[in-house]
């Protein structure tokens, strides 16, 4: 029986679209060539594992200085690739908080990034426990991530169920025993959380 509810962060709540923005600031095929000249998700690790978006940032700019401002605008624009809100998540979030149900958070994101993302998304301050791999120095899809979460949450197998948006994460957590939900959209999440009698017409 699920006794609380796990919640990815990036295209679950927000999308994560640094392509797009990079694409209006400098256009596709500058930007292709920018992200694969710099290494800039790779980079994005280093931020995934607890480096602060600006050091990490600067940092990385001062190796490519024919991409500097680019690299740097990643920590200076970072809102902005996390702005648009994934129709229909927060309030279904809201929905699974009113019914009683924990709601934690796994998620491979920054520590300072997180509380920026907060300020415009106010839901995601509304976990009751955050798992966050720039906090644990883990990222999905390590099995020690979630065996932290069954650690600090004192749940684990079916206790749990987890919304992601990439298939290995599912995997892995499935592995451990726990319910997964590979996530496309709010509807979809809502019709497994429905067909597990957490909310709505499966009350």
């Amino acid at each position: 029986m699920v006794k609380a509810v796990v919640w990815d962060i990036g295209n679950v709540f927000a999308y994560w679209e640094p392509e797009a923005h990079y694409d209006k600031l400098i256009g596709a095929e500058r930007r292709a060539r920018f992200f694969d000249e710099t290494g800039i998700h790779e980079m994005n690790e280093a931020i995934d594992l607890g480096g602060h978006s600006r050091d990490v940032a600067y940092a990385h700019a001062d190796l490519h200085p024919e991409w500097r401002a680019e690299v740097q605008r990643w920590h200076d624009d970072w809102l902005e690739m996390f702005r648009r809100p994934v129709p229909g998540t927060s309030d279904l979030f809201k929905e699974v908080k009113s019914a009683g149900i924990p709601c934690l958070a796994l998620s491979n994101f920054g520590d300072n990034t997180l509380e920026i993302a907060k300020e415009i998304h106010p839901a995601l301050a509304g976990f009751d426990q955050e798992y966050v791999s720039a906090r644990l120095g883990l990222v999905k899809p390590d099995p020690a991530i979630y065996e932290a979460v069954e650690t600090g949450s004192g749940f684990s197998g079916d206790d749990l169920i987890f919304a992601d948006d990439r298939p290995e994460n599912i995997d892995a957590a499935m592995a451990r025993g726990w319910k997964a939900h590979l996530f496309e959209d709010a509807e979809g999440w809502r019709a497994r959380l429905e067909a597990e009698g957490l909310i709505g017409r499966a009350l």
